[in-house]
């Protein structure tokens, strides 16, 4: 797909992501908050790294660049590939140590999570041990940096909490 979106339109931005949650759809903070609802305890991958990202945070930076193109014009130096990620990383069990603390400060059951590894979870789908994505060109052309992923957490749970 990025191959074919650069090659049909020279002045074209892709942007990757990894590990997106939010208060909707389907991710992994809601799967986690929905085990929880029938397991006190679970087992979490505790070997692969990414950068979990907010939607909300997401959608912030792109609508922060689509301004700067809207008030500043197109420059040539804005095509490319970039990452846009959650500042800083942890692994998915951390990750889902961190919803249950931010659950639990609202109320909520605390939960268990045992870490566990890859090979003690095997899925059809392959995934990288280490998917950390380095922001900086991000930060570089349009000085842009998502905010941390703790932060991103705490906007989504909130979301969540409201409704």
């Amino acid at each position: 797909g990025e191959w074919a979106a650069k090659a049909a339109n020279p002045h074209c931005i892709v942007l990757r992501t990894a590990w997106v949650f939010a208060p909707i759809g389907r991710n992994f903070l809601r799967t986690m908050l929905a085990l929880s609802a029938d397991r006190p305890e679970l087992r979490v991958v505790a070997d692969q790294w990414g950068s979990p990202t907010a939607a909300p945070d997401l959608a912030d930076a792109i609508t922060a660049i689509l301004v700067r193109i809207r008030d500043q014009g197109w420059r040539d130096d804005f095509a490319g590939t970039y990452h846009a990620t959650g500042g800083g990383f942890t692994n998915w069990h951390g990750f889902a140590e961190a919803i249950f603390a931010e659950a639990a400060r609202h109320g909520a059951p605390r939960r268990k999570v045992h870490p566990i590894s890859t090979a003690d979870y095997p899925t059809k789908a392959k995934r990288p041990a280490d998917a950390r994505l380095d922001n900086g060109k991000l930060a570089r052309v349009f000085g842009l940096a998502l905010p941390p992923w703790e932060a991103g957490l705490a906007r989504v749970m909130a979301a969540l909490r409201e409704g």
